[in-house]
């Protein structure tokens, strides 16, 4: 199922839901990155950040097309030009958006644009092991398994294997 949705990039307007985002547990348990309270402010730095990095870092709004509003968001971080790689990240923030595709369909538009358009040649990422529904999509799309890192990350009181894949554009139609 192909979901009406386009990217575009993130703007400050967006903060506010990116903020709430990031201080709803349920979202931030499923993703690589610890629970910190997060306010305004601290948001705020992030984004100025972002835009001071942007050579390096592309950071896109998910959007409903019906209604333009922002869902989520999807990130190629610490691109790096010689090797031709990026790190992919995911968060679909908005709970009405989970378990429709969505997160497929900006998977896909984000790899279309990091293999068309910036060139890369490799993507990587990590994944919570214990996160059977995002490792299913990522193996799906065609990302490979590439390693694990043994108790890695701090989540939930416990310590938790982080999966490291990756896909190749050699390997995309």
């Amino acid at each position: 199922m192909k979901m009406d949705i386009f990217l575009r990039e993130i703007e400050a307007a967006d903060l506010h839901a990116i903020t709430a985002w990031r201080a709803d547990r349920e979202v931030v348990d499923a993703l690589v990155g610890n629970f910190r309270h997060v306010n305004g402010d601290i948001d705020r730095r992030w984004y100025d950040a972002y835009l001071a990095s942007r050579a390096n870092n592309v950071r896109l709004a998910i959007c409903l097309r019906e209604t333009g509003q922002c869902v989520g968001v999807v990130y190629l971080l610490n691109i790096h030009w010689v090797n031709r790689s990026g790190e992919f990240g995911i968060q679909i923030g908005d709970a009405a958006a989970r378990g429709r595709g969505i997160g497929e369909a900006a998977t896909r538009l984000m790899l279309q644009h990091a293999f068309a358009d910036l060139n890369l040649r490799r993507v990587q990422l990590t994944v919570l092991a214990d996160n059977a529904r995002a490792i299913r999509l990522y193996e799906r799309i065609g990302f490979r398994h590439e390693g694990v890192q043994r108790e890695a990350i701090f989540k939930c009181g416990r310590y938790v294997d982080l999966l490291m894949m990756a896909t190749l554009a050699s390997t995309k139609d």
